[in-house]
């Protein structure tokens, strides 16, 4: 389901406030009553109720759409919700990218400095 909905998102969806987003996950209940579909955009949260509202807006198309592609007995309604993971993983990355390069490593025992090894040192003897 995820896959023909990101698909009909791109190919098939003209409103611009669908622009750039990605369909993240696909939650359906067990008894197939409901849909959750997780989305998220480049752009981040700013755009959060534009696009939920343009997917609440095409919420009908989209699931007469899939119900057409997707053989059930019943198909469910679509519930659209934002899905901050890929937010928050980017904030992460941006931090864990601060740390390495605030701190330097100590060289560790496994490695050494070029001038510790033994033919580093011969070679600056011989050059004295």
């Amino acid at each position: 389901m995820r896959e023909e909905l990101s698909e009909m998102v791109v190919m098939e969806i003209s409103d611009p406030r669908l622009s750039g987003i990605s369909i993240t996950d696909v939650k359906v209940d067990r008894e197939f009553t409901y849909a959750d579909i997780y989305v998220s955009a480049v752009e981040g949260h700013e755009r959060a109720p534009e696009i939920l509202e343009g997917l609440n807006h095409a919420s009908g198309f989209l699931r007469k759409s899939l119900a057409d592609r997707i053989e059930l007995r019943i198909f469910p309604r679509l519930r659209f919700h934002w899905d901050p993971t890929p937010e928050k993983a980017d904030h992460i990355e941006k931090l864990l990218a601060g740390l390495r390069n605030e701190v330097k490593p100590a060289p560790t025992d496994h490695e050494t400095l070029e001038v510790d090894k033994p033919e580093a040192r011969e070679d600056l003897e011989q050059d004295e």
